[in-house]
């Protein structure tokens, strides 16, 4: 995508040919910091921090922070330990695993001399792939979008999150179909939530749309059912970090809420997703899938500009009060009209992700 006349993916190779430059989230959107990450531990940082973020960033950010500690020690002994440490960063994004599982099955088979170049290669394919599915997503979501147009009446999406260019090497998922039906020249407005405690929605989504132009609205995460009961969605669209072989789709907390709303409401609830956030080896999303909980202070905390332009962090909670912070919550494949993929569009169900993925059968 383009910021200011500039092209950017949100994970590159620096100059040097080796080292990594990354955009660092939580520095948006009050300026765009680009960090330069050097080691398998700075980058297992920026993950764990969310400096990246999202499924699949997270995996490409994960395979090249192997690529970096193979650098240091190409030995099967190191590999092995620098892997297990970049994949205990975030425990629900099944992306990371499958990046990691993916170079180390390539590794493994490499002789130690030839490891490192063998990496890189590895870690820019699937830079690469992230891109091209990610581009197909958006061709087949944008049908939905195309289906939706009304004379005279603008398209209204709710979305949930950030699950745009900078949670993917580039277009995103959910974001991916809106950004291309803007391109078309659809009338397209996205309402955004907010995304409670980390304000993902808040601060990048309308920070990437706005960028690219595309009208938008940021929303109260309890909103979203109001808006749809007044007919003001025409659908959702969200991302996920992990998908079950049943369906069941795991997202950033406050999404089963959304999906509850509009099914309650009639409103399309579509999930956007390249293949390698499915994990095969789930049907129970509830019970199987492990769910991040995350500092209490992101609850208790809150950052943002103050009036003359400087950054303030504020305790918005009593002192002494404790909080829960679980990151994702599971929305079960009931209530999920179908999910949107590089291959095309299907039923939330494993009869539907078999009917595009017949290899897994």
């Amino acid at each position: 995508m383009k910021i200011d006349g500039v092209s950017y993916r949100s994970i590159w190779l620096d100059e040097d040919g080796w080292s990594v430059r990354i955009i660092d989230q939580t520095k948006l959107p009050w300026s765009l910091t680009i960090l330069r990450i050097a080691t398998a531990e700075e980058m297992a940082e920026a993950i764990s921090t969310m400096r990246v973020r999202g499924a699949p960033l997270i995996g490409a950010s994960a395979a090249y922070g192997l690529c970096l500690a193979l650098r240091v020690d190409a030995s099967t002994e190191a590999m092995e330990r620098d892997a297990a440490m970049l994949a205990a960063t975030r425990p629900t994004a099944v992306n990371l695993k499958w990046a990691i599982d993916r170079m180390l099955e390539r590794l493994r088979n490499t002789r130690v001399e030839e490891r490192v170049a063998t990496a890189y290669e590895e870690a820019a394919a699937i830079a690469d792939e992230d891109v091209a599915q990610n581009e197909a997503i958006g061709r087949h979501g944008v049908e939905l979008i195309r289906a939706a147009v009304r004379p005279g009446k603008r398209v209204n999406i709710l979305t949930h999150c950030n699950a745009g260019w900078i949670a993917t090497v580039d277009w995103g998922t959910a974001l991916a179909p809106i950004y291309m039906a803007h391109n078309e020249g659809i009338d397209v407005h996205v309402w955004v939530d907010e995304t409670r405690p980390r304000n993902q929605g808040a601060s990048l989504t309308a920070w990437e749309l706005g960028s690219h132009g595309v009208p938008h609205t940021v929303i109260a995460d309890n909103a979203g059912g109001h808006l749809m009961q007044h007919g003001d969605v025409d659908l959702v669209i969200v991302g996920t970090d992990r998908v079950t072989r049943g369906g069941d789709v795991a997202n950033k907390i406050g999404t089963y809420l959304k999906a509850l709303a509009a099914h309650d409401n009639d409103v399309p609830f579509w999930v956007a997703l390249p293949s390698t956030t499915i994990d095969w080896t789930i049907r129970d999303g509830v019970r199987e899938i492990p769910i991040e909980e995350r500092s209490a202070a992101e609850v208790t905390l809150m950052t943002g500009q103050t009036a003359d332009g400087s950054l303030a962090t504020i305790q918005v909670t009593p002192i002494g009060s404790g909080a829960a912070n679980p990151a994702f919550d599971v929305t079960p494949a009931r209530l999920v009209t179908g999910v949107i993929t590089e291959r095309g569009r299907c039923a939330a169900s494993e009869t539907g992700l078999l009917s595009l993925f017949p290899e897994r059968a």
